[in-house]
């Protein structure tokens, strides 16, 4: 085999395993249910506009179903930023169930 056949084998492979690599990125973010992950989802997702103990657009007295249809389906206010809709980003109800019990939690005082 000559060098320059060798060459090119090797850029070959390289390419597939790259355009492997890409091709196989998911295309939404798993969102976890787990305590400390939720935190860290509110933190990133939520409290530029909730603010950080949750005080803004939140109202806990509202039912839990009320909670997890916005926070999946989103919602329009009076002007933007509206609620984004989150199901098209990959979270599922449960998800967002523990992120509201975890917003609920933020404005409950810690005694």
């Amino acid at each position: 085999m000559t060098v320059s056949r060798i060459k090119l084998i090797t850029t070959a492979i390289f390419i597939l395993s790259v355009l492997a690599v890409i091709g196989f990125k998911p295309d939404s973010v798993a969102y976890p249910v787990a305590a400390a992950d939720t935190a860290s989802t509110y933190k990133a997702q939520c409290v530029m506009c909730h603010s950080p103990k949750a005080e803004k657009f939140f109202d806990p007295a509202k039912k839990d179903e009320e909670h997890i249809e916005t926070i999946l389906k989103g919602k329009k206010g009076e002007k933007p930023p509206y609620m984004p809709a989150f199901e098209a980003k990959g979270m599922k109800a449960e998800e967002a169930k523990a992120l509201a019990e975890y917003m609920k939690t933020l404005r409950t005082p810690q005694n």
